[in-house]
């Protein structure tokens, strides 16, 4: 029997590349930072390729980006991409409910409510402060995807989870600066409960009304942050300019 184990190089690029992807959304890595390949081989213990193979796939992700002859970045954030960003998550979030309430099955709901009550029963042990968990982080992410997961349309998917990523490296910002939280987490609950009541509009509103509200406290804790970003980048311009 062929042994179906991936190469060893294949298992350490997938490696680096699912934690530089961590360390962007986290904001580690931070927005604007420039990422040098000396500090980076240090950090992460591995060769040049294997960090350029990741940087590549990070730029076509969206969280990276690759400067003429200047090497790499990590992708800034800005007020403009916050609202864009919101913008087309609800535009997609709003069609893959659709597509997966019409498309789902008794498998479906049961994945939704198995997702939902792994959250909330962290949720609930974790106390005011869940928000800032890295597990709680995953079992969030884990119970939206299973919210769309029966839309049917892979590329659609992709693109969604893309767009999740992205706004999750916002939520991050904001966490950092939150103090008040939700003792109980009945929004979450609403939307599982239309999603499977086959409520689309309602779902739709719902989902819309979550993704907006999150933009609008990304911006009330964090919005600062992007006042900071922006001098910064303007700094590193005039700098250049003046070379």
């Amino acid at each position: 029997m062929r042994d179906k184990a991936k190469p060893a190089g294949e298992t350490r690029a997938a490696d680096v590349l699912h934690r530089m992807r961590a360390d962007v959304i986290s904001c580690t890595l931070k927005p604007g930072a420039k990422l040098r390949f000396e500090a980076l081989r240090e950090m992460y213990g591995v060769s040049f390729s294997t960090l350029r193979e990741a940087l590549s796939r990070l730029v076509a992700e969206g969280l990276v980006i690759a400067e003429d002859q200047r090497g790499f970045i990590v992708a800034p954030v800005s007020m403009e991409d916050l609202i864009d960003l919101t913008y087309v998550r609800v535009l997609v979030e709003r069609e893959c409910l659709a597509l997966a309430i019409e498309h789902g099955d008794d498998g479906w709901e049961a994945d939704i409510i198995g997702a939902f009550h792994r959250m909330d029963r962290l949720q609930t042990r974790l106390g005011s402060n869940y928000y800032l968990s890295e597990e709680w982080g995953k079992l969030h992410g884990d119970f939206h995807f299973s919210l769309v997961a029966a839309s049917g349309s892979p590329n659609l998917l992709e693109i969604r989870q893309k767009l999740f990523e992205r706004a999750h490296r916002y939520r991050r910002m904001s966490s950092q600066f939150r103090t008040k939280w939700r003792a109980k987490d009945v929004e979450h609950k609403m939307i599982m409960d239309s999603v499977i009541g086959r409520d689309t509009a309602k779902a739709q509103e719902l989902i819309e009304r979550h993704i907006r509200e999150t933009t609008e406290n990304v911006i009330k804790h964090a919005g600062h942050l992007f006042v900071q970003v922006d001098d910064e980048r303007q700094g590193r311009s005039a700098d250049v300019a003046a070379e």
